[in-house]
């Protein structure tokens, strides 16, 4: 029931007694019934926020009802006095006067401490606004109905403000995560290889950004790219060949745009975006609550579009709707920013991806191609060796530039007819690319009078004059002999050195320096050369190399080679590959290139024995081509011999295969090592080609690829990356060979 105060502040049909100052608030008067004394209503009028003096239970579902208001009421509400008492409390509290109150408020309430909440009202003319409502219990005589101070103060500047806030900080969060995105990608493609990247961007856009994403190329057909360094073997089809559309119009620009490719429309056959809807449209039945529809950017390089890149959107974001009518609660904890952006920010980051990329995939594209061409000029100049019968002939080379395969530094072996063999060993002065080149052009010389004339002393009077016309920039020294057979299975040498260290005779123990028939450097000489001459018997060996074996910043030259001297005196391996790992022992930390040749006469001196304490280990250096394979089981088959291993056949057998596979699948040169590790022997090839080898199944009527079957039947076997491509390893079992065919095939190991 509304009650209005009289004009004095007595009540005296209620008999309240009012005093005359405001007492202590443990001393207020109780109010069975009625409203604020005179001096508190007076205190009351000149708050300028709404206060009303109202009864109703927490407890309870009862209506609110107004028992006294204040003139700030009037004023906020555009509601008189007389209607905000009679009318109830809906204009001054909301909902709560409908008793929809939160829970958490209305437990507050109920335990009678303070509560308030910001809640929607609407003034007299319809106006709303959002109000903080504050309720206070009042003290009363009575238990039955509490009374509570409710203020309602007008907070709609303060609420938009936060919602601007609100607005704010999504905006800069949704930037923040559009940059971290971008910044994310540019860090993935500088640190991941090309083979993992895309993989790795299109997860992260997955993860942040869109539904779905992938990047598409043209071949034959498009096809998804899984590598920005992807080359295809299938030649691009010409656009102007293409039905005409939007995506042959993204490859055929060179500027960036986006292009909707929608299911419902109905493409071209034959048409690039009929393709790549095949190809994307399986997307659209794994997400089937996003936008039925794709956005496709190119993925520009220098000169045009390289790939295009095509994204599924996420579902589009729920916002809270507003009150439209009545009175609305606005929650009291702060709502949870959504982590997503915009249909405009996802745009842009997707254009950034698409730039980036782009770039990174024309950049690694470049460099693959000329480190194709790069490797193919070097594999070129690479030292060469024919494959020599009659003679044992090892030969190692290894260049000092972490960047280039081939420096300065060369050696050829070569077959001048069926009864001689030339040996060429030569340095060019410095070991960078432009040593590489003169080194080249002074080997193609050389060759070419080495086929034409036999006598060392006239071929490098030739190169002379050649090489003197040719103004080559860099000065070269080198040592060439020749090598022919005699009927009692000796060999005379013949023999000229052009400013190069000599090369040394190895005979039972004693070492000679074969300094005779010396002259200038190439090039420099202006009298005729001579020829020296000595002869190898069975068991010998002959010695050429570089100055990167012997050449130390902490040491003379002459120390060095002297050095060589003594290790050679003490070596007695019965093979030429045993005799190079021994003379390796020189070169643990080369600072320049090295290249070196050792050519042992087959067979031993009579009253001679090796002991055969040489390292248990060789290697070699093979050409990728199919004389390679009966050079490494001849190579095999000579350390086993020197070894004693009696498992001989089943290692050139397992040698052969993994060897036929690096020629026939590998790239770039074959290393071959072979270990003797006191339980087994140990063979490694190795091949600049990533791809590991795969067993083929047993098939009716299929070539090849039975090889790795047969090694397995051997040996342990397995494989392992390197940075320039991967090694095949096998482990021959003792006793392996002796029942091919007979024993069950073992399960294969993990490499």
């Amino acid at each position: 029931m509304a009650i209005s105060p009289t004009a004095d502040g007595e009540d005296g049909a209620r008999g309240v007694t009012v005093p005359e100052g405001p007492p202590a608030h443990d001393s207020w008067p109780t109010v069975p019934e009625g409203a604020p004394p005179a001096w508190a209503e007076a205190v009351l009028a000149t708050i300028g926020e709404s206060v009303a003096l109202v009864r109703w239970s927490p407890h309870e579902r009862s209506p609110m009802e107004v028992l006294w208001v204040n003139d700030a009421a009037e004023g906020l509400t555009g509601y008189t006095r007389a209607e905000l008492l009679t009318g109830g409390a809906a204009p001054l509290a909301g909902v709560i006067a409908d008793d929809d109150v939160p829970m958490e408020l209305r437990v507050q309430l109920r335990e009678g401490n303070p509560g308030g909440t910001v809640v929607r009202l609407y003034r007299a003319d319809g106006e709303g606004y959002w109000a903080n409502v504050a309720l206070t219990p009042y003290p009363t005589a009575s238990d039955e109905v509490p009374w509570w101070v409710l203020v309602t103060r007008d907070v709609s500047g303060e609420v938009a403000s936060a919602a601007e806030d609100r607005l704010r900080f999504e905006a800069d969060e949704r930037a923040r995560l559009g940059l971290s995105v971008v910044l994310r990608v540019s860090g993935l493609l500088s640190e991941l290889d090309g083979a993992r990247v895309l993989g790795a961007i299109t997860d992260l856009l997955t993860r942040r950004v869109v539904a779905w994403c992938g990047f598409f190329a043209r071949g034959r057909g498009l096809y998804e790219l899984d590598a920005i360094t992807t080359r295809t073997e299938q030649a691009p089809r010409r656009l102007e060949d293409l039905p005409s559309c939007a995506i042959s119009e993204l490859f055929a620009g060179s500027s960036m745009r986006t292009v909707t490719l929608d299911p419902a429309v109905t493409y071209s056959p034959g048409s690039l975006s009929a393709e790549l809807l095949d190809l994307v449209r399986p997307q659209l039945e794994l997400h089937p609550d996003s936008p039925q529809q794709f956005t496709v950017l190119p993925v520009l390089g220098r000169r045009g579009a390289l790939a295009v890149l095509v994204a599924l959107a996420r579902p589009a974001r729920q916002h809270r709707p507003e009150p439209a009518g009545g009175a609305g609660i606005l929650p009291s904890r702060p709502q949870p920013v959504v982590r997503g952006m915009a249909e405009q920010d996802v745009g842009t980051v997707l254009e950034l991806v698409a730039r980036r990329v782009g770039m990174a995939m024309e950049n690694a594209q470049l460099y693959a191609r000329e480190h194709s061409l790069a490797e193919t000029l070097q594999l070129a100049m690479l030292p060469e060796q024919d494959d020599v019968g009659r003679l044992d002939v090892w030969s190692y080379y290894a260049p000092t530039s972490e960047h280039a395969q081939v420096g300065g530094d060369w050696y050829d072996v070569v077959n001048l007819s069926e009864s001689t063999v030339a040996v060429v060993v030569g340095d060019v002065v410095g070991h960078d690319v432009e040593a590489a080149a003169a080194m080249g052009q002074l080997r193609s010389v050389v060759r070419a009078y080495a086929a034409e004339f036999i006598d060392p002393g006239t071929v490098l009077e030739r190169v002379d004059r050649l090489v003197s016309s040719m103004r080559v920039p860099r000065s070269a020294s080198l040592v060439y002999a020749t090598l022919t057979p005699r009927d009692d299975g000796s060999w005379d040498v013949a023999y000229h050195r052009a400013g190069h260290l000599p090369a040394l005779l190895v005979r039972d123990g004693q070492v000679t320096s074969l300094s005779d028939a010396g002259g200038t450097l190439i090039g420099f000489s202006s009298r005729p050369r001579q020829t020296g001459f000595v002869r190898v018997d069975p068991g010998d060996v002959l010695i050429f190399y570089t100055d990167g074996l012997v050449e130390r910043r902490d040491r003379p030259m002459r120390e060095g080679v002297t050095a060589l001297e003594e290790v050679c005196s003490h070596i007695h391996a019965p093979d030429a590959a045993g005799v190079g790992e021994e003379i390796l022992q020189l070169a643990d930390a080369p600072e320049d290139d090295i290249a070196l040749v050792v050519v042992r006469v087959p067979g031993q001196r009579p009253g001679t024995s090796p002991p055969g304490s040489s390292p248990r280990q060789r290697r070699w250096q093979l050409p990728p081509d199919p004389a390679t394979i009966g050079r490494a089981r001849r190579a095999v088959a000579r350390a086993c011999e020197a070894w004693g291993i009696a498992e001989a056949p089943a290692a050139e057998l397992v040698t052969s295969e993994l060897t036929a596979n690096a020629v026939m699948h590998g790239w770039g040169r074959v290393g071959l090592q072979l270990q003797d590790t006191g339980d087994g022997l140990r063979i490694e090839v190795e091949d600049a080609n990533p791809a590991p080898p795969v067993p083929r199944e047993h098939m009716a009527g299929r070539v090849g690829g039975f090889g790795i079957h047969i090694v397995d039947r051997l040996a342990d076997w397995g494989w392992r990356p390197t940075p320039s491509g991967k090694v095949v390893w096998a482990r021959l079992r003792r006793g392996a060979g002796t029942e091919i065919g007979s024993r069950p095939a073992p399960g294969r190991p993990s490499a």
